[in-house]
């Protein structure tokens, strides 16, 4: 059976598509990395799940690099962690070099698709 539009919007989900390489590494990088700080912080997954909101399973798959975690509750570990506010500079356009050079640049509301067989009229 072939899903579209109208099947997402009624509850009917896609089959999964497959986790292309650099994402399974990041997700990884990420467990590792919410592993690492819990140890350092001498928390258990339990403790850490507590301060979080969140349940253990949820911690656990985090730290297995379970794609499916929302990112609310990654935000939510991150902050019971400290480090939430690396992350939020981390993600900052202005932190980088392209940003700075245009920082007095207004960024546009709404970015439409650019046509890759646009013709230059001159």
């Amino acid at each position: 059976m072939q899903h579209n539009d109208d099947d997402i919007a009624r509850g009917r989900s896609r089959l999964p598509r497959p986790v292309p390489p650099p994402v399974r590494s990041a997700l990884r990088q990420v467990a590792d990395g919410v592993s690492g700080w819990r140890k350092l912080r001498g928390l258990t997954q339990a403790q850490l799940a507590d301060r979080a909101g969140v349940s253990r399973a949820t911690l656990i798959r985090l730290e297995g690099g379970d794609g499916g975690v929302s990112v609310e509750n990654l935000l939510r570990v991150l902050r019971a962690l400290g480090v939430l506010d690396n992350l939020a500079r981390a993600l900052d356009p202005y932190e980088t070099d392209l940003g700075r050079l245009r920082a007095d640049e207004q960024l546009p509301q709404r970015v439409r698709p650019r046509s890759l067989t646009s013709r230059r009229h001159g």
